[in-house]
């Protein structure tokens, strides 16, 4: 079989069986023109860009909730990632939307997420006056990877990244199913770490919860899937029953009340912080040890620079970094 028939087979194959509401990978643009692949349709290249860069790779070593757990079973970003990306590709099968949208874009979603979550966000955000994690990952992949060319993904992805969270809606109801399916993993599983923690037991939940979404992640997970599938069939946006959505807003509710405003937690955050401004503040003013690239990316702007750089690094390499430069060696 010629090479080039195997994407034609594939999009072929989109055109008769996906729902008229999904997006075809063959009609997707991107910014910057470029020869197709004879195998991958443009999603299928844009997941596996993603997945081979270096931002994603680092996102094994970025907290999801817990900073330097002590256990090798929590979260990371990357973890989170990829467990957005089983359960939203689970809800598109349902919907008969394109899998492969919905994989690049769960698997880009958080790229743009600085050292120890939102911690790290917020620390950046008080120094710049607005520093957005969801804004960051599209910098990533439109400017800086590829030597200041970004990595030329197709506008769906882009438009499904940028609009993952915040006010903003995709246009795509693959990325719509990625902003819900993105609350629903951190939920779920941010509250399947918080009782190895030992920061929650099931008892806890809101009785509404526990009667509506069950107590444990799996039959949580399930209850919202199940019901997104449901009521999105043959819908033109995504949607959920007017009961799981209480239960899910209550459940988030309490999941900020008792796990993410957690004072237990407090300390090691406020370390997290003061790690950040301190590394924002030396690159700023020492503009000279960033990477070049860094710099170029930034047009020049130091303040741009610095917190590119410091959003880009991992837990573990911002503290060497700190270490390294604020602590004295013996």
């Amino acid at each position: 079989m010629d090479k080039a028939m195997i994407r034609v087979r594939i999009e072929r194959e989109e055109a008769e069986n996906l729902s008229p509401y999904a997006a075809p990978s063959a009609l997707a643009e991107r910014k910057r023109e470029e020869a197709e692949c004879d195998i991958r349709t443009k999603f299928q290249r844009d997941r596996d860009r993603i997945l081979h860069s270096k931002p994603f790779r680092r996102l094994k070593h970025k907290t999801q909730v817990y900073i330097a757990p002590s256990g090798d079973h929590y979260r990371t970003r990357m973890t989170h990632s990829l467990e957005v990306a089983q359960i939203c590709r689970t809800i598109g099968r349902g919907l008969k939307l394109n899998e492969d949208l919905i994989e690049a874009i769960a698997l880009g979603h958080d790229v743009g997420h600085t050292p120890f979550g939102h911690v790290g966000e917020q620390a950046l955000r008080d120094i710049l006056g607005h520093f957005e994690h969801n804004e960051q990952s599209l910098r990533i992949m439109t400017v800086l990877t590829g030597d200041g060319q970004g990595l030329n993904l197709t506008l769906p992805v882009l438009d499904g990244i940028l609009h993952h969270t915040g006010a903003g809606i995709p246009w795509t109801l693959e990325g719509q199913v990625v902003k819900t399916g993105d609350r629903i993993a951190y939920l779920c599983h941010d509250y399947d770490d918080a009782i190895r923690a030992r920061l929650l037991t099931p008892s806890d939940l809101p009785p509404l919860v526990c009667r509506v979404l069950g107590n444990t992640p799996s039959q949580m997970i399930t209850s919202m899937v199940a019901d997104m599938i449901q009521v999105s069939e043959g819908q033109a946006s995504i949607g959920q029953s007017d009961g799981i959505a209480e239960a899910m807003a209550q459940f988030r509710g309490f999941m900020f009340e008792r796990v993410y405003d957690n004072p237990i937690l407090r300390e090691e955050r406020r370390k997290g912080q003061y790690v950040i401004q301190a590394l924002y503040r030396y690159y700023e003013e020492h503009g000279e040890e960033l990477p070049e690239t860094a710099l170029t990316c930034a047009k020049g702007d130091p303040h741009q620079a610095a917190a590119d750089y410091v959003a880009g690094l991992s837990d573990n390499y911002a503290i060497a970094q700190f270490q390294n430069f604020f602590i004295p060696s013996h």
